[in-house]
């Protein structure tokens, strides 16, 4: 019988010390205090993960299924990551994190790849491929004090928007002409033909896509009209009732510069209003009268998936199209070895398959099925936009208008 990754009289505390790659799935799915190191490991102490799951009136079952699914099957082999970073003497280096969902499942196959390629060309490949549940601002060690392109990873891979675009960092490098959009397809695939998603400049390549939908609650729903659009969030009546991803904060990030492009300030501070302030799960549990369920979650597409047909949570793609955070590829227009297959591999129909069909993340490669409805589709910024602003700049500006200062 397969050994069990844990049970569900463990706290939150105790799971997400074990699989630290479980604490933006918590998140994600109401738990804001599991992002908070402190919070952590004094609430997550105070609360099993049956009590928690009961006061969110979610799935123990399929829960447990989506942890598993995250935590996959940590061995040696698979998880090839370095713990000590490049080395200097790597023949080609990659550097990036990837999604919790999918992660195990993209580094089985570089894994295979890194061997096979050696083998083809005598030149190793050595990366450092961490958790996006670990942000994304360790990326910058590898950037800071850095001053000749020589001395950069050959390639970078994350989601979000501010590391790759802060000019005092990376972009000015890009500015420089060091990185290139070198995938091996041309055009996208047919679920992004209705957005300028690929960089006109080709300076940047996107891979696929975290996109930002909706899990209402319809027990809390009351009166209140089904939310279908972004704008329907920022109406009276949504005030202190919705859930938002804080700790994810690549796609937080996004939210806010979506909302503050199609609505300005005042939808980026009615957002702000509308967010549910966090409740310790034990007083949740303690009283029923403290209890305050949010009445939307907006959270990445793939964690819809544990509540399809079950209770009172219906998934909403919202109809002027989910907020997507891309996933980013940025490699090197020359270098001392040849990385176009290594390009080509990441930017793969075999990886787009992994990335839609094993995280819901869909996937730019023209000959991947994303299994998409022809009426969802994405809201997106637009490249002139990112041009046009310092989004580093402009996503500090949003967070204080989101926090009311």
């Amino acid at each position: 019988m397969e050994e069990k990754l844990f049970d569900e009289n463990d706290t939150l505390f105790d799971i997400t010390e074990r699989y630290p790659q479980t604490i933006d799935v918590f998140v994600a799915n109401g738990f804001a205090n599991m992002a908070d190191v402190e919070k952590r490991a004094c609430l997550g102490r105070a609360i099993s993960l049956k009590q928690a799951l009961q006061t969110k009136g979610k799935s123990v079952a399929i829960f447990s299924e989506l942890l598993t699914e995250v935590i996959g099957e940590e061995t040696s082999s698979v998880d090839v990551s370095l713990r000590g970073g490049v080395k200097s003497d790597a023949g080609i280096s990659v550097v990036g994190s990837l999604p919790c969902p999918v992660r195990i499942p993209l580094l089985e196959g570089l894994n295979l790849f890194i061997q096979d390629f050696k083998e083809q060309h005598g030149v190793g490949i050595e990366h450092d491929l961490k958790a996006a549940s670990q942000g994304a601002g360790w990326i910058e060690t590898y950037i800071d004090g850095v001053a000749e392109i020589d001395e950069l990873p050959d390639i970078f891979i994350s989601a979000g928007f501010e590391t790759f675009f802060d000019y005092k960092q990376i972009g000015r490098f890009k500015d420089a002409g060091a990185y290139r959009d070198r995938v091996p397809f041309s055009g996208v695939n047919r679920d992004f033909s209705d957005i300028d998603i690929r960089d006109p400049r080709g300076d940047y390549s996107v891979i696929g896509v975290v996109p930002a939908v909706f899990l209402v609650n319809t027990d809390e729903l009351g009166d209140l009209p089904m939310p279908e659009t972004w704008e329907d969030l920022l109406q009276p009546g949504f005030e202190n009732s919705i859930s938002l991803p804080v700790g994810d904060f690549d796609l937080f990030s996004s939210l806010l510069i979506h909302i503050y492009k199609r609505y300005g300030e005042d939808g980026v501070r009615k957002l702000g209003v509308a967010l549910l302030e966090s409740m310790h799960p034990a007083e949740m549990v303690k009283s029923e009268r403290k209890k305050r369920r949010p009445i939307v979650t907006i959270m990445p597409y793939f964690f819809t998936k544990m509540t399809r047909g079950k209770g009172p949570m219906v998934a909403v793609w919202p109809k002027d199209g989910a907020i997507i955070s891309p996933i980013f590829l940025l490699t090197k227009r020359t270098g001392t070895h040849n990385i176009q297959p290594v390009i080509d591999f990441l930017a793969s129909k075999e990886v787009g398959e992994i990335l839609s069909h094993q995280g819901l993340f869909p996937s730019l490669h023209p000959d991947v099925d994303n299994g998409l409805g022809d009426d969802d589709g994405f809201m997106w910024i637009g490249w002139d936009y990112i041009y046009e602003n310092d989004i580093p700049d402009l996503v500090g500006r949003c967070e204080r208008i989101f926090n009311g200062d």
